[in-house]
């Protein structure tokens, strides 16, 4: 009789189906932790997070491998894994035995998943703590029991405070290397508690532990019996988080994308920031203020009869209104403000130092405008939480600046809203991001000054003198021949009855400037007001000439930002240094040279010569006539 087949056995299979099933189903439904470890350098914070991951089994054998292998080479500390290489990813954190970058790693227990950043301890990569905290709900702060408290540890206790995070974790690391001593431990608790309390910091807990002997890592350590709290991981499973606190607030969802697939659908995609949303609830969009209701909430699996925040869905309007990317859809009797002047905390993150005028670019949520911040208020010490006298931030430097923008932004106080209420300063020459910010809220002239409407604008100024209103900026070195070039190009455009009016820079400042000096900060301001003055001008239908050093490219393309297309004429006097100095109509280069005369452009502060200029002109094979001659003709020819 020939074998039976071997029938599959249906039933064994469809336990181990509805094994994988529940499975599946307990780790899509675990509550999500995302944490951040901070600190100053060399407190063990990668080492830690090795050891996490390490005790949690998130380890493949072959990383295994590989961390043991790395670990003999390097020959870290003596000890047989070093920890820290499962997150130093970049070769030259693995050369120094430092975090540079911030690292993001995943792990998971039996009863929540994690997502944890390694930020950085040197102070120069301050920012890179800010990035990873700004998502994080609990924050650990490591201390080294044999240094005790360092100024970055009362740095990254303050931010992480001032960025909203309410729990936070006091680990005393390294304690195997003290012996375990209670008293030093004790001593650096209620040192740190002193502190805390200063900032505003009302609960936090304590734990002794050692990342790399793993006490109180993964299970209590028997070497410190006196200590009756929980273990880390303990407490990271176990610690509350408030996931229903964005719901009960009101709807809010900033637009990121405008969708229309088709002539049969508009729809507008973003995050849920804050709040509930149902088919039918009035909204309200902004900054426009109309108002319509919503018609549809859809997702790629489906439409659904409710969203709520954290959630990423498509909304659809029951009326056709104007909506696009930066608009706010929050819902119709509860919408946040709409402002153009704030004030703000700011953590300055650029080793090129702040300069107070100087427009930058500010994303906030999906919105996008110029902004320039006025002189701070005050800087923070972080050591003493004193408020000292700035003229500028510095690099790592906190502190607290009115600041305004080119359009109306919609927002919420940082403690309301981190989406509506935290926003990044990008520089616009390098587009590298120089600032992170947190708005406390709108200035009251922001609400009470408004544009009044004027019937005579500048095209019926424009129209009566016959002539498109521009402004020719001259710019280039002290000695260049900015002035005598500009003044007789202004000559020739009066003989052929043009309107002009010549700003030149010597002449401004015996007057509307007269209060400004030479720092770059001031420089800055000297052209932000001639700019401002020119654009008046161009609106009566004038001519503008402008004779002024203006070294920064940024300061040159916001005059140009202010002016219709075509109506700013960058004219580059380009002259040698040396030429500029043997000439030295003045006296400055000589003074500049000797000490006296500080922040002289070419010497001790720096000129950015324009890269696209309208018009170039050589000066050491052109004369000041032939110059002029050859800007009328370029311009009016």
């Amino acid at each position: 009789m020939a074998d039976e087949p071997v029938l599959p056995n249906y039933a064994t299979d469809a336990l181990i189906a509805a094994d994988i099933d529940a499975y599946l189903d307990l780790h899509r439904h675990k509550s999500l932790l995302r944490f951040i470890t901070c600190g100053s350098v060399d407190d063990g914070k990668s080492t830690l997070i090795g050891r996490l991951l390490y005790d949690s089994k998130m380890i493949f054998d072959d990383q295994l491998a590989a961390l043991e292998a790395d670990s003999k080479r390097i020959g870290t500390q003596g000890q047989n894994i070093d920890f820290a290489l499962l997150v130093d990813g970049l070769a030259a954190e693995r050369e120094q035995g430092i975090t540079i970058d911030v690292a993001y790693r995943f792990f998971s227990t039996e009863k929540r998943k994690f997502i944890v950043a390694d930020t950085p301890g040197h102070e120069q990569y301050t920012r890179n703590m800010v990035t990873g905290a700004s998502t994080a709900d609990l924050a650990v702060i490591l201390i080294d029991a044999r240094k005790g408290i360092l100024t970055q540890t009362r740095r990254h206790s303050y931010l992480a405070h001032l960025l909203g995070i309410r729990n936070l974790v006091l680990a005393v690391n390294k304690m195997d290397l003290i012996g375990y001593d209670q008293a030093r431990y004790d001593s650096i608790v209620t040192e740190y508690r002193t502190f805390a309390t200063s900032i505003g910091i009302g609960h936090f807990v304590a734990m002794p532990i050692s990342g790399l002997a793993g006490d109180n890592i993964a299970t209590r350590s028997a070497n410190m019996d006196w200590y009756t709290g929980p273990a880390l991981i303990e407490h990271l499973e176990t610690v509350e988080l408030d996931v229903t606190a964005d719901q009960d607030k009101a709807f809010r969802m900033p637009v990121q994308m405008v969708k229309r697939p088709n002539l049969d659908f508009r729809g507008f995609s973003g995050l849920i920031a804050s709040g509930v949303i149902h088919p039918g609830d009035s909204v309200r969009v902004l900054p426009s203020g109309r108002t319509t209701s919503i018609a549809r909430i859809v997702t790629f699996d489906g439409d659904l009869d409710q969203a709520v925040a954290g959630q990423s869905v498509t909304l659809t309007l029951a009326d056709e209104i104007d909506c696009s990317r930066g608009d706010v859809i929050s819902i119709a009797d509860a919408p946040p403000e709409v402002a153009d002047q704030f004030e703000a905390t700011i953590i300055w993150m650029s080793d090129e130092p702040m300069l107070p005028g100087r427009s930058y670019l500010l994303k906030l949520a999906s919105q996008t405008a110029s902004a320039q911040i006025q002189t701070p208020k005050y800087q923070v010490n972080v050591n003493t939480m004193e408020h000292l006298a700035a003229r500028t931030l510095e690099l790592n430097a906190i502190g607290v600046a009115n600041l305004s923008t080119d359009k109306p932004l919609v927002f919420a106080p940082y403690e309301q809203s981190r989406e509506l209420g935290g926003f990044i300063l990008i520089d616009k020459i390098s587009n590298a991001t120089v600032a992170a910010g947190l708005l406390h809220f709108s200035l009251r002239r922001a609400q009470n000054v408004h544009w009044q409407a004027i019937e005579i604008n500048r095209e019926a100024h424009a129209a009566q003198k016959n002539q498109q209103p521009k402004v020719l900026w001259f710019t280039g070195l002290s000695g260049a021949g900015k002035s005598t070039i500009a003044n007789l190009v202004e000559k020739k455009l009066h003989a052929q009855g043009r309107h002009t009016f010549l700003l030149d820079g010597d002449n401004i400042r015996h007057g509307l400037n007269k209060d400004l000096g030479f720092t770059d900060a001031d420089r800055v301001e000297n052209i932000r007001r001639i700019g401002e003055v020119a654009r008046l001008m161009t609106d009566a239908g004038l001519i503008v000439l402008t004779a002024f050093i203006s070294p920064f490219q940024q300061e040159r393309a916001l005059v140009r930002s202010m002016m219709p297309d075509g109506e700013f004429v960058e004219i580059h006097i380009d002259t040698a240094l040396a030429e500029a100095e043997r000439r030295d109509v003045k006296g400055l280069y000589g003074k500049a040279r000797r000490g006296e005369l500080k922040n002289f452009t070419g010497i001790d502060s720096p000129y950015e010569a324009p890269e696209h200029p309208e018009i170039r002109i050589d000066t050491s094979i052109t004369s000041p006539e032939q110059a002029a001659e050859l800007i009328v003709a370029r311009l009016y020819g």
